[in-house]
């Protein structure tokens, strides 16, 4: 729903809640803060579950399309792609809620509200929902989070396709097992700086109907009752007009954890006082009691249930079908040929190239016999898949890609390899059961793809803490298990090794970088994920992926896990050299740059517009993703920083000259109490095909142009 486009339309639907809620008693308008929204049928309302999920698809309800985990769409570093995946997400939303509400099925999963996208900051590999991310710069979660909430959305005058959820709110990322007691100390540079941008950029941009409160406190404070985030900055400073829902159980955490309170009722009252309208939990039972008690005005219990109401009046389902044209979306379009398609498409374009050493890749199966494929993520559907999944009625692992790739022409070998974490595939073995096998692929072999990593069982949310592989966070950026040893045998036989990582985070890949012949990230790349990944193999598409995070060589470099201070943290802040730096990848053709100048003579207070021709000079046709960093020339300033960004597909030989637009909150940094500024001593602008740093100039072989503004 364009909000801005349909200021009217917005004010008569708040007009229409506050009349429902008018009608109601204090008992019922406490239980529409639930979650779990019970019926009113004397004022024709019916029930509503407020949880549901679409972090990249829609989860937990049956057959939908899996798309690739949220980090690998970041790594397509596309605007357009990640609304049009957003608007397919929407649209199979939309068929499945008219298929479950005839047949009045209104269970958890099943409404039209979707707790997606995540833009926390993935600010420490180690965080186990870092996947869940669009990476870890600012600019770049905006931008995506941005456009995935505007194709949720949808565009429609009158109503919200599907309500988006802009989450966690705010300054979290780790760690895990601590989230429900953890206090996320952050200085108000860093806040603003790093922290707040994507949520402001969601909320004003892209006009996010709902905004959802992390379990953590910030500077001390419960971030579900923080009445700086939620009343301070989201609604006086930043204009925020949908509402707000707590995360699962994090009110509990005030009075059971964090001990702001000593009971469930003042729990509750001080997350409603401050600007909480939705629990997703029970503990808003208690705020009937809590009003009769003074803890907590009647008025603020209106006012949230209005905010409810408004949002479930946006999405039409107070209205007759004919008015709402969602209502017509058919079930068939769930899975269907046209979305595996997009999907196939998106992973794609999510695959990464980290190596590829004298033009190993891409594979001519017309000059192969045999190809050896090894390793633990081979053949496993959930490293395909990442967290907060659907369920695709059909999976193609990389093993099945590569083998439906190359058909009957090329014998295609298959070994396990090892477990993905233990250091035998059965417990009644010996330790590396599987060497001899590995061996004897390798042997057999032309080339090999060892396909390595982890999957969602290894990071994600909250695992079991006394358990180093129970989910939760990673202890180390290491390969798990025996996968390191496992490659060490591959390498042995001479044959060309190609490395595929199915992860959602950053590996230290060291040891091979320096030896095997390619190394290719292809994150939890959704279920057409190992057709996609075959495709690139073989030279069918040109890899274009540019990495959302940094890729360190060693845990031991990294920060104190749980010091939330940005100093040496990601590419904006570390000092020492990446393994594979924050928009690093390779192509299968070359891109060359020149004639970079501004449009007109600069003024960062205006913007600054930026025109540069880039040249094809490969035999492929290739997507460069063209990249602006601003450096500001102050002592104390972060490292040059990703501030515009442009796709452009050139076909072998072709030119195009391309604008870029830098506007003027580009320039600006914030100081130590959080106030912006203009850089009085200049700023470096760098175009190019990766940051301007010498790790990449060195594995880029070649610098970015440099522009000036003193």
């Amino acid at each position: 729903m364009e909000l801005n486009a349909n200021k009217q339309k917005l004010k008569e639907y708040r007009e229409r809640a506050k009349a429902l809620v008018a009608q109601m008693t204090l008992e019922e308008k406490v239980a529409q803060t639930l979650h779990k929204s019970p019926a009113i049928e004397r004022l024709g309302i019916k029930k509503y579950n407020w949880w549901n999920e679409a972090l990249h698809g829609v989860a937990r309800a049956g057959t939908a399309t899996v798309f690739p985990q949220a980090i690998g769409m970041a790594a397509s570093f596309d605007e357009d792609l990640l609304e049009e995946v957003g608007e397919a997400v929407s649209t199979e939303a939309r068929a499945k809620f008219n298929m479950q509400q005839g047949s009045e099925d209104t269970d958890i999963y099943k409404g039209l509200t979707f707790w997606a996208p995540n833009v926390n900051i993935f600010r420490d590999p180690r965080w186990g929902r870092g996947h869940e991310t669009f990476g870890e710069d600012p600019y770049l979660t905006s931008r995506l989070g941005v456009r995935y909430i505007k194709g949720l959305q949808g565009h429609d005058e009158n109503y919200l396709k599907a309500a988006a959820c802009a989450k966690h709110f705010a300054v979290h990322s780790g760690p895990e097992a601590v989230r429900h007691e953890f206090d996320a100390v952050v200085s108000k540079q860093d806040l603003r700086e790093t922290y707040l941008p994507a949520f402001q950029a969601c909320v004003q941009e892209a006009h996010v109907e709902s905004v959802m409160g992390a379990y953590n406190r910030t500077n001390g404070v419960p971030c579900c009752g923080n009445h700086e985030l939620l009343i301070d900055i989201l609604r006086k400073e930043w204009g925020f007009e949908g509402h707000v829902t707590s995360d699962c159980g994090a009110i509990r955490d005030f009075h059971e954890w964090h001990g702001v309170t000593s009971t469930a009722q003042e729990s509750a009252a001080m997350a409603m006082a401050n600007g909480c309208d939705l629990n997703c939990g029970e503990l808003f039972a208690y705020l009937t009691q809590a009003v009769k008690d003074g803890l907590v005005e009647e008025s603020r219990i209106n006012e949230a249930v209005v905010n409810l109401f408004t949002a479930r009046m946006k999405l039409g389902v107070f209205d007759k079908k004919e008015k709402n044209p969602f209502d017509s979306i058919p079930y068939t379009v769930v899975d269907s040929k046209e979305m595996r398609e997009l999907n196939t498409k998106t992973a794609a374009e999510s695959i990464v190239l980290l190596k590829n050493q004298n033009h190993t890749l891409p594979l001519d199966k017309h000059k192969i016999k045999t190809i050896g494929v090894i390793g633990p993520n081979a053949d496993n559907r959930k490293a395909l898949e990442g967290n907060y999944e659907g369920t695709a009625s059909r999976y193609v692992t990389v093993l099945e890609g590569i083998q439906d790739y190359v058909g009957d022409e090329v014998r295609v070998l298959y070994s396990l390899g090892c477990h993905l974490y233990k250091d035998r595939t059965t417990n009644l073995a010996e330790a590396n059961d599987r060497s001899s096998e590995v061996r004897g692929v390798c042997r057999e072999s032309d080339v090999i793809v060892a396909v390595m990593g982890m999957d969602a069982t290894l990071e994600g949310e909250q695992g079991d803490a006394g358990n180093e592989y129970g989910s939760g966070d990673k202890p180390n950026l290491k390969l798990p298990g025996i996968q390191h040893d496992i490659l060490k045998i591959a390498k042995e036989y001479n044959k060309p090794v190609i490395l595929v990582v199915l992860s959602g985070s950053a590996v230290a890949l060291t040891w091979e970088q320096e030896h095997l012949d390619a190394v290719v990230q292809g994150w939890y790349p959704g279920a057409q994920g190992g057709k996609a990944i075959a495709m690139m193999l073989f030279g069918e598409t040109n890899p274009q992926g540019k990495l959302p995070i940094t890729f360190y060589k060693t845990t031991e470099e990294l920060p104190d896990f749980e010091d939330y201070s940005m100093k040496g943290r990601t590419y904006r802040y570390m000092t020492q050299e990446a393994l594979y730096p924050f928009g690093y990848g390779l192509s299968y053709t070359e891109f060359y740059y020149t004639n970079a100048v501004f449009a007109k003579t600069p003024d960062v207070k205006e913007g600054v517009e930026i025109n540069v021709t880039i040249k094809n000079t490969g035999v492929i046709d290739g997507t460069e993703t063209v990249q602006a960093y601003v450096k500001a020339k102050k002592e104390g300033a972060p490292n040059a920083q990703l501030k515009g960004i442009k796709k452009v597909f050139l076909k072998a030989g072709e030119e195009k000259t391309v604008s870029i637009y830098l506007p003027a909150q580009s320039f600006m940094l914030f100081d130590e109490n959080g106030i912006a500024q203009y850089a009085t001593q200049g700023y470096e602008i760098s175009v190019g095909g990766s940051q301007p740093d010498a790790r990449s100039c060195e594995l880029m072989g070649k610098k970015p142009l440099i522009l000036t503004i003193d």
